[in-house]
């Protein structure tokens, strides 16, 4: 088992040590995903619950009542 994940490891590790447009490739990768996952989640999806309820029992209270309706 541990000589089938070092392969696999080497695999991959010599798959991308290797590569010249697939390095660019993945930095726009990174850097897509941190806009759609930090910036965007910081203006346009706002914590709902914690700006309407004030203790933790509300916020589960409300969530059990949208959940089972």
């Amino acid at each position: 088992m541990v000589k089938l994940v070092k392969k696999v490891f080497f695999f991959y590790y010599d798959g991308f040590r290797s590569m010249t447009i697939g390095r660019k490739l993945w930095i726009i990768i990174l850097i897509k995903l941190f806009i759609i996952f930090a910036i965007l989640k910081l203006f346009f999806f706002p914590d709902f619950l914690k700006t309407h309820f004030k203790t933790d029992q509300q916020r589960s209270n409300y969530v059990i009542e949208q959940l089972t309706k």
